[in-house]
């Protein structure tokens, strides 16, 4: 299969690349797919001779869309609908990923694809409103929320805690934010294997949830990332009260990934295990 994907060197998008195996892919970044150029985009799509799109671009400065919302919207809302309206008007499948953001972080429950969403901040509300547009284009998707995307590609806090923890005896790190890892190469994984298997079943079409299990906080995420990669650094669990943002993060970012197992087949992803490949990916590069 052939698939269009939007994003060329972020985290996802690298990963997609790296494994589409077979399919063919058409791969759009900036240079040629100006996300604050709805109309533009939307015209790419409407002349593939793709048999899926995949859209792997977004704005995910969290902090600077409480400043820039505009922008954030633009990529994170209007571009995507014309997307998944100019797919829809070819009769392709559209895979968007989305983000635990669109929830209030409130209890300590995984929270359902159905649950009411209540985003607490810019970056939510941008990605919420893509999601209602690319619903309301009516055609063939899969929406995947998903949270705490690492790789050993670009800016994220596994590479971040490496440096750190390398440089320093000891860090502060936020504990009561609970969620689940994810490894951009199992959602690059999932992201191709449902852009293939809604080719050919499009009842599969919903919103999904996609999030690496264990559960866990970043403190105790920080803590694994140290006792895999063989590095002595002491961490301290403290509040998010102490460490003030622009941007509310939501405490409870624990997704239920039921119904992705159940439509698509795809297991929830192994955090433990993707973070052993990115520091064997890492260690790689290095050498």
């Amino acid at each position: 299969m052939k698939f269009l994907v939007f994003g060329r060197n972020g985290q996802l998008a690298t990963e997609i690349q790296r494994r589409a195996g077979a399919h063919e892919l058409d791969v759009r970044g900036s240079g040629d797919a100006d996300f604050s150029d709805p109309g533009a985009c939307a015209a790419i799509v409407a002349a593939t001779d793709a048999d899926a799109v995949i859209n792997a671009s977004a704005y995910t400065a969290v902090d600077k869309a409480e400043s820039d919302e505009d922008a954030a919207y633009l990529v994170n809302a209007a571009t995507p609908a014309r997307l998944a309206e100019a797919a829809a008007a070819k009769g392709i499948p559209f895979v968007h990923v989305s983000t635990d953001y669109v929830f209030d972080g409130s209890g300590d429950q995984p929270f359902a694809p159905d649950h009411p969403t209540a985003p607490l901040g810019a970056y939510g509300r941008t990605k919420l409103a893509g999601e209602d547009g690319i619903r309301a284009a009516g055609g063939t998707h899969a929406i995947f929320r998903t949270s705490w995307v690492v790789s050993s590609h670009g800016n994220n806090f596994v590479k971040t805690m490496l440096r750190l923890g390398a440089e320093r005896d000891r860090l502060t790190i936020v504990a009561d934010q609970i969620g689940g890892p994810t490894p951009a190469a199992a959602l690059a994984d999932i992201c191709l294997a449902a852009a293939e298997q809604l080719a050919a079943d499009p009842s599969k079409s919903g919103t999904y949830h996609v999030s690496g299990g264990p559960d866990v906080s970043w403190a105790d995420f920080a803590r694994e990332i140290f006792a895999q990669a063989g590095i002595t650094c002491e961490v301290a669990d403290i509040p998010s009260s102490d460490y003030p943002t622009p941007a509310k993060r939501p405490l409870n970012s624990r997704m239920d990934n039921s119904a992705t197992e159940a439509a698509f087949g795809l297991a929830r992803p192994d955090w433990k295990a993707g973070l052993a490949g990115i520091l064997e990916d890492l260690a790689a590069e290095q050498a």
